[in-house]
């Protein structure tokens, strides 16, 4: 690694003897407690650095982080909107944050409204009975999702259930938290226009399958058209319908998943309703269930008692808990102030516009990109790579190559239908003027491909770290300040 093209770690700037920081010594008696066993016998290897090095290392290093606030983030299937800094504002009002969630529930009310009023708005922007805020994220939702579903087959004595059903085209975190819940994965195919294929699905519904998961708009950014028909189908067979709320986004104004026949679902607070994504959280995954299913729901519940006030509750047929509280509560307060500042009207526009933004960018770049799904495309779509496949430059070339003009990525490789999948989201809050210079850069690539190959393939130039060796990485990857020295 070239130590010149990337900032200094902190070790690196360490200097012995130095420190930013001169404690008087502890002089009120012994820190007893620990037995000598935990005790440690060599000094703690912590850099020695000055407190303006400190602050300039850090400061310098998030400069070189990228997120919805530095540049357009056309990260496919994560609709990685603009994050609206009132719900921000909104977290920090007075008596939210020195809430504490063992304290009685009569000095909480007003928390407990945000959080059964988030629950309502979200039960009808799905279509649904009822929602439990309780997970954490969008595959802890899944999780608690298809927890349900296995609690309501149960509940009936039905215990031959125990397989899944999920598309070839489903999003990962599909079949991993089926196989978390104990299902066993059955796979159905995807036809030439990437929706799943009717009469495979229909061969695998038989008295063993509990559940169907599918995605719509699905994975390649296709609106699902046959999903009545599907629902029928599943639910003739004494399944349920689960909905994989992470392409919600478009729907917003136009439909509910609840309407198309959907028993359950999740959505994602951090694509559709604007909240951060996070390093990995703090997240939310929101479940809801059509009506007869709410009583499955994991403990604990907010529930409103005859006197207009809020409690919590511990059903007896809940399947369990799947946290320790009532989940992520600064989460649900912006995902609210997001709803709120919308209204109705607001969030009838979201699903359009990001439809729009799609169809833009991929009429805009289809001449010089693969387009394998003709047709009009809802909040993203697909290309396999660039039309010439005989400069050599792939889809991981492309996205490098994105770097250095200030754009992040989008989703590559994914999903697997294609070799060279290049997985595109503007999402709804993207100018034209955006658009636009992401279109231009795009061209740029493509025309480079095919005049100035290498120069495309030895992409980035500019960022901290250029072009490292992959295959290297892979097999000897340095996880620690020692392995690079």
């Amino acid at each position: 690694m070239n130590k010149k093209l990337y900032s200094p770690l902190i070790f690196e700037l360490s200097h012995p003897g130095r420190h930013g920081a001169d404690l008087p010594d502890y002089d009120y008696g012994t820190r007893g407690g620990l037995g000598s066993h935990l005790l440690r016998t060599t000094a703690l290897e912590l850099p020695e650095t000055d407190e303006p090095t400190v602050v300039r290392h850090y400061t310098n290093s998030s400069n070189n982080n990228f997120g919805v606030d530095t540049g357009f983030y056309p990260l496919g299937s994560c609709t990685m909107k603009y994050n609206p800094k009132v719900n921000e504002a909104m977290v920090n009002v007075a008596g939210i944050a020195p809430l504490h969630p063992a304290q009685p529930t009569s000095t909480a009310q007003g928390a407990l409204k945000i959080y059964r009023t988030l629950e309502k708005y979200l039960a009808e922007i799905g279509g649904m009975a009822e929602f439990t805020l309780n997970p954490f994220a969008g595959a802890h939702g899944e999780y608690t999702g298809l927890m349900v579903i296995r609690a309501y087959h149960l509940s009936r004595g039905d215990e031959t259930r125990q397989r899944v059903i999920v598309p070839d085209s489903a999003h990962g975190t599909n079949p991993a938290s089926a196989a978390m819940a104990g299902f066993e994965i059955v796979e159905v195919k995807s036809l030439a226009d990437g929706t799943v294929d009717v009469k495979d699905l229909r061969s695998k519904l038989d008295e063993t399958i509990a559940a169907v998961m599918m995605t719509n708009p699905n994975t390649v950014g296709m609106f699902e058209k046959a999903i009545p028909e599907i629902a029928e189908a599943v639910h003739k067979a004494g399944a349920l319908l689960y909905y994989d709320g992470a392409n919600l986004n478009p729907m917003l104004g136009v439909a509910r998943p609840g309407d198309m026949g959907f028993d359950v679902m999740h959505i994602n607070l951090h694509k559709t309703f604007s909240t951060p994504h996070g390093g990995g959280g703090p997240g939310a995954g929101p479940v809801g269930v059509r009506k007869g299913l709410e009583q499955f729901l994991p403990n604990p519940r907010v529930i409103e008692k005859e006197d207009g006030t809020l409690d919590i509750d511990f059903g007896d047929d809940a399947f369990g808990r799947v946290s320790a509280w009532l989940g992520n509560f600064t989460v649900y307060i912006k995902a609210l102030a997001y709803i709120l500042t919308l209204g109705k009207d607001g969030l009838a526009q979201v699903g359009p516009l990001a439809t729009l933004n799609a169809n833009y960018v991929m009429e805009s770049l289809k001449d010089l990109y693969e387009l394998p799904i003709a047709g009009p495309c809802k909040h993203e779509f697909v290309f396999d790579g660039l039309r010439d496949k005989s400069t050599g430059v792939t889809t991981l070339n492309i996205a490098k190559a994105l770097l250095d003009h200030g754009f992040h990525a989008p989703t590559i490789y994914f999903p697997l239908l294609f070799h060279e999948s290049l997985m595109i989201e503007p999402t709804e809050t993207e100018t034209p003027e955006t658009l636009d210079a992401f279109i231009a850069v795009m061209r740029d690539i493509a025309q480079k491909a095919k005049t100035e190959p290498d120069e495309v393939k030895g992409a980035p130039y500019t960022t901290p770290i250029s072009h490292p060796d992959e295959d290297e990485a892979a097999l000897s990857p340095k996880l620690t300040y020692a392995q690079l020295k």
